[in-house]
């Protein structure tokens, strides 16, 4: 029987390696992005490469009514859905509380967190009824220690944290599995988002040191979700060698 994995923020980033790295193993996807033309075009270099089947939906996870008819309106057995990574996310400004953005805070807030509540909702019913499943929620060390301005950021990740704990408990007499992955400094798009399209600021958070880099990320996720049945690992903190913690690095 073929394998369906459900991802989250997929055209980019840990996402798109995701995605990549589960066509790789077979899987059959189902891409979520807000971003058509960057959804189409991961589409076609997928199937270009490994030829499985995938559904796009274009939807802003923030959007719960969209999301629900998006995904509620897939055929049934696209509903059959063995991973769920819950990756959309992401940190907006780096400003101390007095100075923060509220709007900013309910950015990162409505994804990082209510948008993972939403699509957990939805397809953790469909794994219930079948009895199986694995959802992935990518954390940060932003959820295990909080950093200097980091306060909103930091306390949506800390919460995924906590939801990642308790959907184990509530999750486990049904079958299913549930894992975070909290990385330290990730070369993606995240400081670009951050820092609102000030590239020079966002390769600042990188100089001197040879950050993780998406594709780390999926090939952790690949040997969580490829353990056997009795084997869950309910999480793992992923650091570059140079990062010891959320705020001490070594730089050349």
């Amino acid at each position: 029987m073929e394998k369906i994995a459900c991802i989250t923020g997929a055209t980019s980033g840990i996402g798109e390696a995701c995605a990549m790295t589960l066509a790789e193993q077979g899987y059959h996807l189902i891409l979520l992005a807000r971003r058509a033309n960057l959804l189409e075009s991961l589409k076609t270099n997928i199937q270009a490469s490994y030829g499985v089947p995938i559904k796009t939906l274009c939807v802003d996870v923030r959007d719960r009514e969209d999301l629900t008819y998006q995904l509620e309106g897939l055929a049934s057995d696209w509903k059959a859905v063995d991973i769920l990574i819950n990756n959309a996310g992401l940190s907006q400004g780096l400003e101390p509380i007095h100075e923060g953005d509220p709007e900013d805070w309910d950015r990162m807030i409505d994804t990082n967190v209510k948008g993972l509540l939403y699509v957990t909702k939805i397809v953790s019913n469909w794994m219930v009824s079948r009895k199986k499943g694995h959802i992935f929620n990518i954390g940060s060390i932003a959820g295990k220690e909080v950093y200097p301005n980091g306060n909103v950021y930091c306390a949506s990740k800390h919460a995924v944290d906590a939801l990642n704990k308790a959907m184990r408990i509530d999750l486990l007499p049904h079958g299913v599995k549930v894992s975070e992955i909290n990385p330290g400094m990730v070369e993606t798009e995240f400081s670009v988002v951050r820092f609102k399209g000030d590239v020079a600021r966002a390769n600042k958070v990188y100089d001197g040191l040879e950050p993780l880099i998406a594709k780390d990320i999926a090939e952790a996720m690949w040997f969580i979700a490829s353990r056997p049945a009795h084997v869950n690992i309910n999480e793992m903190l992923i650091m570059p060698t140079a990062q010891a913690n959320g705020t001490v690095v070594i730089r050349k």
